[in-house]
C-alpha cells in the first residue's frame, strides 16, 4: 500500500468516526432535552449525558483537527 493510499484510508476512517460521533452527539442532545422537559427529570442521568456530550465534542474537535493540515505561516 502506498503512502497516498494509507493517507486516504486513514482519512476515510476518521471521517466515518466523525459522522458516528455527530450522530451520537445528536442523540444525547435529544435525550437531554427530553429529560429536561420531563415532569421529574433524572438529574443523575442528565448530568451523565451532558458529560458524555462534552467528551464527544472534545473528540470531534480532535478528529477534525487531524483532518486539517497544519499550515505554518
Amino acid at each position: 500500500m502506498s503512502g497516498i493510499d494509507q493517507f486516504l484510508d486513514e482519512r476515510t476512517v476518521i471521517q466515518a468516526e466523525i459522522e458516528r460521533l455527530k450522530l451520537q452527539h445528536k442523540m444525547l442532545e435529544a435525550d437531554i432535552l427530553a429529560q429536561e422537559q420531563a415532569p421529574k427529570p433524572d438529574h443523575l442521568l442528565l448530568q451523565r449525558h451532558k458529560r458524555q456530550k462534552l467528551v464527544i465534542k472534545d473528540r470531534l474537535s480532535y478528529l477534525e483537527d487531524k483532518l486539517t493540515p497544519d499550515i505554518i505561516a
